[in-house]
């Protein structure tokens, strides 16, 4: 197998027996420790009990499949590896998550952060992941996944704020976290070095303050437990901190009940990603482009298209203060849509999620459409990125707001305007826009997903990834993915002066 350099959210096979992963910076003075973990997780994106965190305390799974071999240290480089047995991984067990934390400082300290893939058989290397972080206290590296009996890797780059203790919980864990200040004298038993499943014994109220028997550890400090149903647990949120609540949005009674129960769950999930990543509170203007070429025909007769775009419409009720979403569609050409209002959005999926068209000999408009309709045939069949990047960055300039825009951009690849396509995302790097690229699945992603890497730009205003199956991934890892680079440029951008306050 030939070696791989990656960028986030690419993919590639795997054909080895059993892996490594292996991460590696360059430690020194004032650089954080960083410990290395991983997830066994299930078909529903969760694990089934404490004991499918594989750590520094918990070396090794039960099954043998996953064992933490520990770090070691050359030449002013830290590794630290995990070693994945993919023969004996259990039928259930379809993604294991390599993640990362660190203790006494972020990932933004960290130089040198790489996630290297080795054929555990050989030593080969197979895959190399150059990662960027900023205020992260915990990081997922990536992941291995079972595609068709299959495995494959995937390059994931996504920072938690929130350090391990809230990227575990994520994933089905629960964090009991240590007793406040007052009860100092219970951290020893189960403070950083308990391993998951342990109990804190009572204070004795007469005893003073005893001091740590170890030095503290990574951010999984806390007793680490599974909880005993599969239902997602978001982190509590404080009294204090109202912002992050869901927001109400007008229309929301006017649709479907079921339609309505899931937009609520779904706009309290982006919530959590928010204040996971710092950004309770956050306002954006929300715009949704979407692919219409024909390549996507597929992904539209099925349903996923639709299935997005109600998913997107709680980014858009949590971020947005009015709820709405300004939309376009392309392939040859750029359209804009209607936007799309809250109440109306069963109708404005009938209308609008529609593919592209050819038409050789068309006289005047389609007949039978909706007056609201775009006319498909105009949109065409063909990739044209630059096109409607250009059209959604005029809108920008044209209607001015307070608050920045989120670009949502859904595509399934077949770039091919790569140089157009920089050149109108390297001279966005100067106004209020972040782009968030998703792909879907095929291939060629062209510029897109090596944009993250392109140098000479003064913000980061672009992210991408890759699924290769959006309907089987969690709402909350999706809204994640989507929402974790977006906080690191709003603080970027507004230092930069190009967002103001």
């Amino acid at each position: 197998m030939t070696a791989r350099s990656m960028s986030k959210g690419s993919n590639l096979p795997v054909d080895a027996r059993a892996v490594r992963a292996e991460l590696t910076w360059a430690a020194g003075a004032g650089v954080p420790d960083i410990d290395g973990s991983a997830l066994l997780l299930t078909g529903s994106g969760r694990v089934r009990d404490d004991g499918d965190f594989v750590f520094y305390n918990q070396p090794r799974h039960t099954s043998g499949a996953v064992t933490h071999l520990g770090k070691r240290s050359a030449a002013g480089a830290a590794t630290d590896t995990v070693e994945v047995d993919l023969s004996r991984l259990e039928p259930a067990v379809e993604r294991v998550v390599l993640c990362a934390s660190s203790d006494g400082g972020t990932f933004g300290q960290v130089q040198g952060l790489v996630l290297r893939l080795l054929d555990a058989g050989t030593g080969a290397e197979i895959a190399r992941f150059d990662m960027v972080a900023g205020t992260e206290t915990a990081f997922i590296g990536g992941e291995l996944y079972r595609r068709q009996e299959k495995w494959k890797f995937r390059a994931v780059g996504q920072g938690y704020a929130s350090g391990l203790a809230g990227l575990a919980t994520d994933f089905g864990i629960t964090v009991d976290d240590a007793p406040p200040a007052a009860a100092d004298s219970t951290t020893t038993a189960a403070g950083p070095s308990a391993a998951p499943g342990a109990t804190t014994p009572p204070a004795a109220s007469a005893a003073p303050p005893a001091a740590p028997a170890t030095p503290p550890r990574s951010p999984v400090a806390p007793t680490v437990s599974a909880p005993a149903s599969p239902a997602p647990v978001p982190p509590a949120v404080p009294p204090s901190v109202p912002p992050s609540a869901p927001r109400l949005t007008k229309g929301e009674e006017r649709l479907p009940v079921d339609m309505r129960k899931r937009l609520s769950l779904r706009k309290e999930q982006v919530a959590v990603s928010l204040r996971k990543h710092g950004a309770a509170g956050v306002t954006a203007r929300v715009v949704l482009v979407l692919d219409a070429s024909g390549s996507m025909s597929f992904l539209y007769s099925k349903g996923v298209v639709a299935d997005v775009v109600e998913r997107m419409a709680a980014v858009a009720a949590q971020l947005d203060d009015d709820g709405e979403m300004q939309a376009w569609t392309f392939a040859s050409h750029p359209a804009r849509l209607p936007d799309l209002l809250l109440g109306e959005l069963p109708e404005w999926l009938r209308l609008h999620v529609r593919v592209g068209e050819m038409s050789l000999f068309r006289r005047g408009r389609k007949r039978g459409l909706d007056p609201s309709q775009v006319d498909m045939r105009e949109v065409g069949i063909q990739n044209e990125e630059q096109k409607v990047i250009a059209e959604v960055r005029s809108f920008v300039r044209n209607s001015p707001s307070a608050a920045p825009t989120l670009v949502l951009f859904f595509s399934d690849g077949g770039v091919y305007r790569n140089a157009e396509i920089e050149r109108e995302l390297r001279e966005a790097v100067e106004e209020p826009i972040f782009w968030q690229f998703v792909g879907l699945g095929r291939s060629n992603y062209g510029v897109l997903e090596r944009f993250d890497t392109l140098p000479g730009r003064r913000v980061d205003n672009v992210g991408f990834f890759a699924v290769d199956d959006i309907g089987t991934v969690p709402d909350p890892e999706l809204y994640d993915r989507l929402l974790s680079e977006f906080p690191q440029w709003i603080t970027a951008a507004g230092r930069a002066g190009i967002l103001r306050s």
